[in-house]
């Protein structure tokens, strides 16, 4: 058996795509690559697309330090309708007429999470309860008390307003749900809303501008792949360490 000290160590950004898991990218990495040591940072939710950040071999060491990082998403979230999961996976729960409402409405409604402040995790999150995570009890129709987290908006962008829908892009912190962010926005709003799209752009320094889509991981040989990795001392670089 190989040392692990003889195979290649570095990041694979991958392009995720749509209706697959964090752990399903995972899968079809250390096929190709025919290596177990892969981790990811950062999860996806299945209907999110984007940045994923793939740690191989001894970059795993640094898969904390990589998951800390601001990340960036853009999104679109659709008034009128709260669901289950606070996204378009979920169940409607409740549904309300959308009132008129104009851009200086919406713009202040997203300006009340800018900034430091606290979220309530989605009952449907890989956060645990008693060592269950808690979209198990969630699947069992559990509801249980989620303590509010710490988290941060540093900027955002309505990129589009075409009611029920709205585009946006936010930079925001490490364990930031867009969901959430979605949800409770829509709340304020006094109508709902529930995320309708999301693709990850950015996670620290890293882009989707080297990222490997899921199709060519599928079909690439372990050279072609070994060959897109970014270095752990071009991590270090990058990073000013």
């Amino acid at each position: 058996m190989q040392n692990s000290n003889d195979l290649p160590s570095g990041v694979l950004l991958i392009d995720k795509a749509p209706g697959m898991t964090s752990h399903d990218v995972v899968a079809i990495a250390r096929r190709q690559l025919n290596m177990k040591k892969i981790g990811h940072c950062g999860t996806l939710d299945p209907m999110a697309t984007g940045l994923l950040m793939l740690v191989i071999n001894r970059a795993t060491k640094i898969q904390d330090l990589l998951m800390s990082e601001d990340k960036t998403y853009a999104g679109t979230l659709t008034l009128g309708a709260t669901t289950s999961t606070q996204d378009k996976e979920g169940e409607i729960e409740v549904e309300k007429e959308v009132p008129d409402l104009n851009a200086e409405q919406i713009s202040a409604a997203f300006d009340k999470y800018t900034g430091d402040f606290e979220q309530i995790p989605p009952m449907v999150s890989a956060i645990k309860k008693d060592g269950v995570p808690l979209y198990k009890l969630a699947r069992k129709g559990q509801v249980v008390e989620r303590k509010p987290r710490s988290v941060y908006v540093k900027n955002y962008d309505l990129t589009k307003i075409n009611v029920p829908n709205v585009d946006f892009v936010v930079d925001c912190s490490k364990g930031f749900y867009v969901r959430t962010y979605a949800h409770d926005i829509g709340q304020d709003l006094g109508c709902g809303a529930h995320l309708s799209a999301l693709r990850r752009t950015r996670s620290g320094k890293f882009t989707l501008e080297r990222a490997v889509p899921v199709a060519v991981l599928k079909e690439a040989s372990t050279e072609d792949l070994v060959n897109s990795f970014i270095s752990l001392a071009e991590i270090s670089l990058m990073r000013g360490a």
